[in-house]
């Protein structure tokens, strides 16, 4: 014989208790209490109730009080869970502010067994195709809104290439990439413009990873990159240009620029030594945490000092964009290439203009500063 589902009844009055226990008797286990404070600690202690019939006026904690409890509550069963007020003669006013509070439905103490049996039945089915939906979407592979693969598909793939990189000592890396000040972000444009903004990025991002890489999303605002048989090495260098390439570029909503930067998390097999895709994943968000309290805009990885790997240079474009986004420091760190690749047009704009603007000079004060770092 299956369980039966327990609905919590709460009454000051035992003939009200009694009477709707009768009604339920063979169909639902019940459980009650007297007042709403008793039921608030049965309710956080008993995770086998699925339902709650209360009444109005009660002492200690009325059912306005135990509503406002639940639906302010931090845990997710019982913010959700179904609340039925037995309503009595209340006048309007007072049914309408439950409503507001997220009452699920009004019942009367005078009502049949057939009719509470049937409210019941309709609430639960409610809250069962409910988390049938919600689970449905946890487990599915790409969110449909996106196109991106899901979190619980890039911990599938996370351990997927965690076993092949053991079996035959190859190499896997994870990326967790972030936006820095993503909550500031939000409340600045709101969720959905925050969101959309993010989620072009990782369009963008996915368009350049290799065909066995996957990219999803995997909080608000950071995404992760599973790439089996790739070095945390390879990865710096890639997570290096996505983070300059956000810095540098020049995004605006309601005709004011974006201050943009990221922050990026990567843990890898072999140099971390991991055993098990959670402890790869929990290490590539402890880095990107430690990435974002250092300041933001930066990578942390796990790469020996002798293999770092040097920036590549910039681009003059990429100069004058990281120059236009007043982000000089970039530009500064490189100015001796820069200068000897614009150097052939320097000479010509002096040669055409008549004006001597002392080349070899700069040119030669620059090598200086460079050879004194």
């Amino acid at each position: 014989m299956s369980e039966l589902r327990r609905i919590l009844i709460v009454d000051d009055s035992r003939m009200v208790r009694a009477s709707l226990i009768r009604h339920l008797k063979g169909v639902y286990d019940t459980r009650e209490e007297g007042n709403g404070e008793q039921a608030w600690q049965t309710l956080v202690l008993d995770h086998s109730i699925e339902a709650v019939i209360s009444d109005l006026q009660m002492p200690v904690l009325d059912g306005f009080g135990l509503l406002e409890r639940l639906r302010g509550c931090k845990l997710k069963r019982l913010q959700d869970i179904p609340f039925v007020l037995i309503s009595g003669d209340d006048d309007q006013e007072t049914m309408e502010r439950a409503e507001r509070m997220g009452v699920s439905d009004f019942i009367t103490k005078g009502i049949s067994a057939t009719e509470l049996k049937t409210r019941l039945g309709n609430l639960l089915q409610f809250v069962d195709t409910r988390q049938s939906l919600e689970d449905a979407r946890v487990h599915q592979t790409q969110d449909p809104d996106s196109g991106l693969f899901t979190r619980r598909y890039i911990e599938l793939q996370s351990a997927q290439a965690l076993s092949h990189a053991l079996r035959h000592h190859a190499d896997a890396s994870l990326m967790l990439i972030g936006f820095d000040n993503f909550a500031r972000l939000t409340e600045q444009l709101g969720e959905r413009k925050a969101g959309e903004i993010c989620l072009k990025f990782a369009r963008q991002v996915a368009d350049k990873v290799r065909r066995e890489d996957s990219i999803g999303h995997f909080s608000p605002g950071r995404f992760a990159i599973i790439s089996p048989g790739t070095s945390p090495e390879t990865c710096l260098v890639f997570a290096e240009r996505l983070r300059r390439a956000v810095s540098a570029a020049v995004i605006t909503s309601g005709g004011k620029r974006l201050d943009l930067s990221m922050s990026i998390g990567i843990a890898s097999v072999l140099s971390d030594q991991v055993t098990s895709a959670g402890a790869l994943i929990d290490l590539a968000c402890e880095r990107l945490d430690l990435a974002v309290s250092s300041g933001g805009n930066c990578v942390k990885c796990n790469v020996r000092e002798t293999a770092e790997p040097v920036a590549p240079s910039l681009g003059i474009e990429q100069a004058l964009e990281f120059l236009f986004a007043q982000k000089s420091e970039s530009v500064r760190q490189q100015l001796l290439p820069l200068s000897e690749r614009l150097l052939p047009f320097l000479l010509l704009l002096q040669q055409e203009s008549g004006v001597d603007m002392r080349l070899a000079e700069v040119c030669q004060k620059l090598a200086e500063r460079a050879a004194s770092r």
